[in-house]
């Protein structure tokens, strides 16, 4: 059995709430998160003034997936999603993703930062006024952390490769204490965690949230992603249809936690893990580097729950290269409009990021391989927008050159119409235990764990939904904590 570790330390907690205190700080809780129905109506009051983006405490309560779709002064509303038409995806299966664009900082990653970060200030565990927060990442995790830190006064190191997109850079040069760029790109997990052992060593007062090892983002998502799929199926179901499933990358494994929670709810849906086919880790022990911003692999996260993943999907880099431009580009569009996807849906395909792309792609394989039918529902994550890689767009114009009608006919076809079952692997349960073995080797090898560790995490029966049972508990000491701060 494993659970997030909430003991009190009193003293650190009372320079906590007194830091919160003076920087006029009220947290919310994950009922709030999942329900922003329960967020006080003073609070929203004040969030008619402040826009998406502001570095205002308050927008900790923008901290779901209700809020309206414009960048100031919204409200809050029905989950945000966005359907693709069999026009669109070459199935007939309903394909759904949920928008992180509508999070601050454009990214729902801020919310799994906000639940590692969270539990530790409100028990005192960690202590705003003396250290560092440091946030190891692919992009937008940091990014999500850096934000999180500046919301609650904290001061933070962003970690992430040299090699991601210049939009997060910007962004975070204005945000984090400070911003350290590890070798490589996507793929280099292990250069950002050998970051973090050196910044153990320096003798600095600082504590790293390690999103690949920290069960409270698989909790954010088990508890707050979770629930906002199931919302948004029983909003969108028609009679006769069936939740089937949803599509994540693996990432840090957070995401994917909310297959564990709808697995719960409709036990007969599957959870399909996707990685980049340039580095096809789950699917045959590989490594390599690939294009897939925001997805992270050379290793299975600590955190995922392997047995209770169906299916592993590899998703060609060059597909959603090439489906962006597909989606972003003038003359792309237009031939999109030509082959009978509304042309107000095509306005809003810039939702979906390069991971996005990729969980879209991932769906129309689970269908394809499933043999889905009209009435077959798949949820999928819209993990971040094009707004963060319009650089991306622009390097492809000069390293493919124009893109004009023809391109955008070959890419319809290859990448979306024509897309196949070829990489993917339906999970047995030797299958599962193997992947699940290949966390020795980052994990315990190299990060730290205990061998017993990683044999319960196997074979405990509660070990996951002891981290589950949670989110009461930790609601309980924010309640707590914003009591004591007397701003509530």
């Amino acid at each position: 059995m494993t659970t997030i570790d909430l003991t009190l330390y009193p003293e650190r907690r009372k320079r906590a709430i007194q830091r919160a205190r003076e920087r006029n700080i009220i947290i919310p809780t994950y009922a709030q998160m999942k329900d922003p129905a329960k967020i006080p109506a003073k609070v929203k009051e004040e969030l008619a003034k402040i826009g998406l983006w502001d570095l205002h405490p308050r927008n900790l309560f923008r901290i779901n997936w209700h809020n309206a779709p414009k960048s100031s002064g919204g409200g809050f509303g029905n989950v945000n999603t966005l359907e693709l038409p069999p026009a669109l995806t070459g199935v007939p299966a309903r394909i759904i993703a949920i928008v992180g664009k509508w999070f601050p900082t454009g990214a729902h990653k801020v919310g799994a930062a906000f639940s590692c970060l969270v539990p530790r200030l409100v028990t005192g565990q960690f202590d705003p006024t003396t250290q560092k927060a440091v946030w190891p990442s692919t992009g937008n995790y940091c990014r999500g952390g850096a934000y999180d830190s500046a919301l609650l006064a904290c001061d933070s190191i962003a970690i992430l490769p040299e090699g991601m997109s210049k939009e997060r850079f910007e962004w975070l040069s204005k945000v984090a204490g400070e911003t350290i760029k590890t070798p490589g790109s996507e793929s280099n997990v292990k250069e950002i965690f050998d970051k973090c052992w050196e910044l153990r060593k320096s003798g600095q007062d600082l504590m790293i949230f390690n999103q690949f090892d920290e069960f409270p983002n698989y909790l954010w998502h088990y508890e707050v992603t979770g629930h906002a799929i199931e919302e948004a199926y029983k909003r969108v179901a028609k009679p006769g249809d069936e939740f089937r499933g949803i599509t994540s990358a693996t990432g840090s494994a957070g995401t994917i936690a909310s297959g564990d929670y709808l697995k719960q709810v409709f036990p007969a849906s599957k959870i399909a893990a996707s990685e980049a086919l340039q580095c096809p880790t789950l699917l045959e022990n590989g490594f390599g580097a690939h294009r897939i911003e925001g997805i992270g692999d050379k290793h299975v996260p600590w955190i995922h729950n392997v047995r209770n993943t169906d299916l592993v999907v590899a998703i060609d880099d060059n597909a959603v290269v090439n489906v962006a431009r597909l989606f972003n580009e003038e003359d792309g569009r237009a031939y999109l409009v030509e082959k009978g996807v509304p042309e107000a849906l095509v306005a809003q395909l810039d939702l979906l990021g390069f991971s996005g792309i990729s969980n879209v792609l991932t769906a129309i394989k689970m269908a394809k391989y499933y043999e889905m039918g009209e009435h077959d529902v798949i949820f999928t994550i819209a993990t971040d927008s094009m707004e963060l890689y319009q650089s991306r767009i622009h390097e492809m114009r000069e390293e493919m050159g124009a893109y004009g009608p023809r391109e955008a006919a070959a890419d319809y076809a290859r990448w979306l119409m024509q897309e196949s079952t070829d990489n993917m692997l339906e999970l047995r349960h030797p299958d599962r235990r193997r992947v699940h073995n290949l966390k020795y080797f980052t994990w315990v090898e190299q990060q730290g764990k205990t061998y017993a560790e990683i044999l319960d995490m196997w074979s405990q029966p509660d070990y996951w939904t002891s981290v589950q049972k949670q989110a009461d508990e930790i609601d309980e000491l924010i309640v707590e904590f914003n009591q004591e701060v007397g701003l509530a």
